[in-house]
């Protein structure tokens, strides 16, 4: 009896020389519709699975593999007597290679136009029942669903005369991790078109984006994934045009950058250490952005991540050039802003699609679970602001506070901005109670302080903070009010001219 292999694949890339090798090797080629006209066309033998299953497609080819004469060949146990007796009996032939990838459900689901209809259409059936079956019964299958490993599968056929069990055992995996990630990209498409909200199963699936060399210390492992079909605005798309390739402390830091740039529709800038920003700064034009960003603070600025959302020219570069960075963001470089740029070994230079964001659900992993909230996208344009002071905000200070809210909802709460109206002048992040939070910034904007804005992550549980900012000179205040004691916040604001606004929003980032 022939040795018999069955090709049914969507991603023809490779299959052409994959069938011709197997064939000189003496395999008989199964294939139904597409493939087989493919192969055919290539000069290779090929017997339709119809003749197989005596049965031909149905229902525009939804049934076509579904059959006994199919199946029976891919989960019988060749070397089991009583299994080997049935297949006789029935006229049914072993199946021992099994090449099937699926049809295109991402690609159809990423087209902007896509129906309903078109996404469904595209859900296999058929292939992925042959995947299983092959992967189920590997010890005597091999199955490949990616064309990486057509090589390895031919050189150990021609070498070897058949697969090693471990080789098997290895695609078996592949394909059980493949057939899982299809059916979760199907599982989340249906959710969303159905508005469930926290269905009872979370399915989601990531592709592997780049090993890396180790995670946030040398001890530990690991990688990094991208979510198919995520936002393209996101460091999971960047492309890297220089430098050393990304550790897993610079795509967090970097991450952190690009959320916070994101805010800024005007020139911006942003400077980033241990994920939380150490300096944002706007202007007319991306160099004078950068040098408010600077100007924030010179000295944790060194070793940091950058985000800016407009083209870097040459002057700005030369400024960039001049302290040591880690990694520039942008969605573009000028030539000669490269040619200066790349001057430095190992300066990381990324651009993105600076394009809206999809606000993807946030995950966070903690042991044993996972925690999943929405993005926190809320700004001053959807806040129910009201201002409860006797002063309301000058224009001036109305920037200012703006740009410290914009700011404040990214730092690691406690969190505290001051800031003017062109860019940050203290940030206090991370801290076990509020008023620490706010001596921090306070400090590091020392006299800068001097009629600026201050911005809270979430409401001041007593009026300590609102002490420490007017003494240092704030004259603005924003946050979300709520407390038990705001009563107490706004008396002491009144006490000293402060024109404080509530926002009704926490943005509390841990």
């Amino acid at each position: 009896m022939n040795k018999r292999a069955l090709i049914s694949v969507s991603d023809k890339s490779g299959i052409a020389e994959f069938a011709k090798s197997l064939h000189e090797l003496g395999f008989e080629i199964l294939s139904t519709g597409g493939t087989k006209k493919a192969l055919e066309e290539q000069g290779i033998p090929v017997i339709s699975v119809s003749e197989v299953t005596g049965f031909p497609e149905i229902l525009e080819g939804r049934v076509k593999t579904l059959n006994p004469m199919i199946h029976g060949g891919l989960l019988a146990k060749f070397g089991e007597p009583s299994h080997k007796a049935q297949l006789d009996e029935h006229g049914i032939s072993p199946i021992e290679v099994v090449c099937v990838n699926l049809y295109p459900f991402q690609q159809t689901i990423a087209k902007p136009d896509v129906t309903v209809e078109d996404a469904i259409e595209n859900i296999d059936i058929g292939g992925p029942a042959m995947l299983r079956a092959s992967a189920k019964n590997h010890e005597y299958v091999t199955v490949v669903v990616d064309p990486s490993d057509y090589e390895t599968v031919l050189t150990q056929l021609q070498q070897e005369g058949s697969v090693t069990s471990e080789t098997k055992r290895t695609l078996a995996a592949k394909v059980f991790r493949h057939t899982a990630a299809y059916d979760s990209m199907i599982a989340q498409y249906m959710t969303d078109l159905t508005g469930e909200a926290a269905p009872e199963k979370l399915t989601v699936t990531y592709e592997l984006n780049q090993g890396l060399r180790y995670g946030e210390n040398p001890h530990q492992k690991a990688a990094f994934y991208r979510k198919p079909l995520g936002s393209e605005f996101s460091i999971a798309n960047a492309k890297q045009l220089h430098g050393k390739e990304l550790s897993y402390n610079n795509i967090n830091d970097a991450e952190a950058a690009i959320q916070i740039i994101k805010e800024f529709a005007e020139p911006a800038a942003v400077a980033v250490k241990h994920m939380n920003p150490c300096g944002v700064g706007t202007g007319d034009t991306v160099y004078a952005a950068f040098s408010k960003a600077f100007e924030a603070d010179p000295i944790s600025i060194f070793g940091g991540i950058i985000a800016l959302n407009r083209e870097v020219d040459g002057d700005t570069a030369q400024k960039l050039h001049e302290i040591f960075l880690e990694i520039v963001i942008a969605p573009a470089f000028s030539e000669e802003a490269l040619a200066i740029l790349q001057g430095k070994k190992n300066i990381r230079l990324l651009t993105i699609p600076f394009a809206n964001g999809n606000n993807e659900q946030k995950y966070t992993s903690i042991e044993g679970g996972l925690l999943v909230q929405d993005f926190d996208g809320h700004s001053l344009e959807n806040a129910e602001i009201s201002i409860p002071t006797k002063r309301e905000p000058t224009e001036e200070e109305w920037n200012a506070l703006k740009l410290g809210w914009k700011v404040v909802k990214h730092v690691k709460s406690n969190a505290i901005v001051v800031s003017s109206d062109a860019m940050t002048l203290g940030v206090g992040a991370g801290q076990m109670n509020r008023v620490g939070a706010a001596k921090i910034a306070l400090e590091q904007a020392g006299e800068r302080a001097e009629g600026a804005a201050l911005a809270s992550d979430a409401f001041f549980p007593m009026d300590d903070t609102v002490e420490a900012a007017a003494k240092a000179g704030i004259t603005a205040i924003i946050q979300p009010g709520g407390s038990i004691k705001d009563a107490d916040s706004i008396k002491k604001a009144d006490e000293y001219g402060i024109a404080m606004v509530f926002t009704g929003v926490r943005h509390f980032k841990h």
